[in-house]
């Protein structure tokens, strides 16, 4: 591993961390927000510090062209703020969103709380969002050309979006919002959130054959992946990806947070780990490469990068391990990862 990202690490570790942390989370996450997208335009700021590129990285997947196989996932660049930042502090793609079609504050209460014992952050979000037409207004002024941008796309939050139709014609708008968007690379599916009103409702079988059936109609170009529940059983799981399946999509998340007992919400970060794991393994060996897999959740150093892909996930994504370990992150999961195929 490089000198330039161990000192990097260290120094987020010991130095700009333990500052952040005094902080309440969301607190932390708006002030590290605006500062990078102030720094957007500006990626010679960024990118000598964060990047690393390597030809040997470069992956397409489903027709999408990706520098490396780390990517941000859904959840902390929720309003499209850091679409274009991103790309300059490592990652090969990142996920906006989940954007909704109505705007939503959230739940109420604590969104974020830190659990650093188990290196893991419990999220009860709530889909937070500033809505899909928003959303799309911002990301048609930023100049996201030569940056590869998804879409985590969700149901709104909010007590008018109370049926299984309703949720349906919701997610619709915004697809229907972005379809057309040139800089949407792929889309995500999120049918999984545990802090929403509607959990669990297009896990069901049934659902998810008529939101899919839904989406097909609108004939949308990009490829699209289905976010998965961590707690989700395999027989449940490969009944899901079979429907899938059969409506040409071929793309699945393992996992989005793992519940908590009792309570709304869920946890991200090392907690997921295993169970993600386990669920690509099944996958991969039930589904062989019909299937394209995103692994997430618990990555904070290569070597759990290098187990999901060990284990036959195609690309990777992380959050939770970024706040821990620092920006740094990455590069340095794409250069453990360049040093492998050498």
């Amino acid at each position: 591993m490089s000198q330039k990202n161990n000192l990097l690490g260290f120094g987020y570790r010991h130095l700009v961390r333990p500052a952040a942390f005094l902080f309440d989370p969301q607190t932390t996450h708006e002030v590290f927000t605006n500062l990078g997208e102030k720094l957007e335009n500006h990626p010679q700021l960024l990118s000598p510090f964060f990047q690393f590129s390597s030809p040997q990285l470069k992956k397409t997947v489903l027709g999408v062209e990706f520098a490396n196989p780390v990517g941000l996932a859904a959840g902390f660049d929720y309003n499209g703020h850091l679409a274009r930042t991103m790309k300059y502090t490592g990652f090969g793609f990142n996920t906006v969103g989940t954007v909704t079609a109505h705007a939503s504050p959230g739940n109420a209460g604590p969104q974020l709380t830190r659990l650093p014992q188990a290196q893991a952050i419990w999220v009860n979000k709530g889909f937070k969002s500033d809505g899909a037409v928003a959303v799309a207004k911002r990301l048609d002024q930023k100049n996201l050309i030569d940056h590869t941008i998804g879409l985590s796309v969700g149901a709104s939050n909010v007590p008018a979006v109370n049926t299984v139709a309703k949720a349906i014609d919701d997610y619709l708008f915004t697809f229907n919002t972005f379809k057309d968007k040139s800089y949407v690379k792929y889309f995500e599916l999120n049918i999984s959130c545990p802090n929403v009103n509607l959990t669990g409702i297009f896990t069901k079988p049934e659902n998810f054959e008529n939101l899919l059936k839904a989406i097909m109609e609108l004939k949308i170009n990009q490829p699209i992946f289905i976010k998965m529940p961590s707690g989700i059983e395999s027989a449940t799981s490969d009944t899901l990806i079979k429907t899938a399946l059969a409506h040409n999509i071929s793309g699945f998340i393992f996992s989005n947070l793992l519940k908590t007992t009792g309570q709304t919400g869920g946890l991200s970060g090392r907690p997921v780990f295993p169970r993600a794991k386990r669920l690509i393994t099944h996958t991969r060996q039930e589904f062989g490469h019909t299937v394209t897999l995103i692994g997430l959740g618990g990555i904070f150093s290569p070597i759990e990068a290098k187990e999901y892909l060990n284990t036959g996930a195609d690309l990777i994504q992380l959050i939770t391990g970024l706040i821990y370990e620092g920006p740094q992150l990455p590069a340095q999961i794409c250069e453990y990862l360049a040093g492998q195929i050498n």
